[in-house]
């Protein structure tokens, strides 16, 4: 192994990322909730 294979490597965050981050979560936890209470509520006031 050469000397230069121990120094360190420095990315910028974006070229780090292994994928892709849209900001689309807080909309699917938001809706995913919704969606949740109202199954909930439906399964408590009809049975």
């Amino acid at each position: 192994m050469a000397e230069d294979d121990k120094e360190p490597i420095h990315l910028k965050t974006d070229d780090a990322r292994a994928g892709a981050t849209p900001h689309m979560t807080r909309n699917i936890l938001a809706i995913s909730l919704v969606l949740v209470v109202i199954a909930y509520f439906f399964i408590v006031f009809v049975f």
